[in-house]
C-alpha cells in the first residue's frame, strides 16, 4: 500500500507541474496563448515579453510556488525527515514536476523551459544553495540583461555549490542524492535553452525590457490576432 502511495504522490507531482500559469493566465485575462507568440515559450520571460510584466510577475511567482508544492509532498509520507530516503523522494516530487511543466498534461505538452518552476523545486529542498544561485542570477541579469544567460549560469552554479560547500553539511548518502540531482537541473536548464544558447551564439538573442502591460493597445490586439 505504501508504494502505490508514493506513486500516487509522484504522479500528484507531475499533475502539479501541468499546472500552465502562463497559457491559463493569458487565455483567462487576454484571450491569447503566449505559446503562439514571442518565443513561444509557456514561461514568465515570455508572458514578460507579450503580455507585460504585471502579468509576468504572477505567472513566475505561481511557477516558483508550484514548484515548492510538489515537493512539499513529502509530507504526506513516513520517510524521517533527517534521512537519505526523505530527500530522494523530494528530488522525485519536484523532477515529477519540472516534467509537469515541460510536457503540461493540461496544455498539449506543449509547456515552458522549466526555470521558475526548478527555482522552487531547489528552494524547497535546498534554500541556500537556492538563495545562492538566485544571487547569481541577479547579478548576471544586471549585467548582461540576458534572462537565458543568467538562467544557465545560474543553473550551472548549482552543482558547483552541492559537490563544495553544502556537501560539508551532510550525511554521504544524501551528498550523493544531491549530487546526481544537481548535474540533472544543470543538464536540463542546458537542453531546453538549447534554442538560446544557438542565439547567444549568434549574437542575436533578445535582451530584457521591461514592457508595460498591453491593455488598450489596439496595434498589439491587432498583431495577436490578425
Amino acid at each position: 500500500m505504501l508504494v502505490i502511495r508514493y506513486c500516487l504522490l509522484v504522479v500528484l507531482a507531475y499533475v502539479v507541474g501541468s499546472v500552465s500559469n502562463a497559457v491559463w493566465i493569458g487565455k483567462l485575462f487576454w484571450g491569447v496563448d503566449v505559446r503562439e507568440h514571442g518565443s513561444r515559450n509557456a514561461g514568465a520571460n515570455n508572458v514578460q515579453r507579450v503580455l507585460g510584466w504585471k502579468t509576468a510577475v504572477p505567472v513566475f511567482v505561481l511557477d516558483i510556488a508550484k514548484g515548492s508544492l510538489a515537493v512539499a509532498l513529502v509530507f504526506l509520507t513516513k520517510f524521517d525527515p533527517e534521512t537519505n530516503p526523505f530527500v530522494g523522494f523530494q528530488i522525485g516530487l519536484g523532477c515529477a514536476a519540472l516534467l509537469g511543466h515541460i510536457l503540461p498534461l493540461f496544455a498539449h505538452f506543449r509547456g515552458g523551459k522549466g526555470v521558475a518552476t526548478l527555482s522552487g523545486v531547489i528552494l524547497a529542498i535546498h534554500p541556500y544553495a537556492a538563495l545562492i544561485c538566485f544571487t547569481v542570477f541577479l547579478i548576471c541579469f544586471f549585467i548582461s540583461r540576458y534572462i537565458s544567460l543568467s538562467s544557465i549560469i545560474a543553473a550551472t552554479c548549482f552543482p558547483c555549490l552541492v559537490n563544495s560547500m553544502f556537501a560539508l553539511w551532510l550525511q554521504p548518502e544524501e551528498t550523493l542524492t544531491l549530487k546526481i540531482f544537481s548535474l540533472v537541473v544543470a543538464v536540463t536548464i542546458w537542453i531546453t535553452h538549447a534554442k538560446n544558447i544557438g542565439r547567444l551564439y549568434r549574437g542575436v538573442e533578445e535582451k530584457f525590457v521591461l514592457k508595460r502591460s498591453p491593455k488598450g493597445n489596439l496595434a498589439f490586439h491587432t498583431r495577436l490576432n490578425g
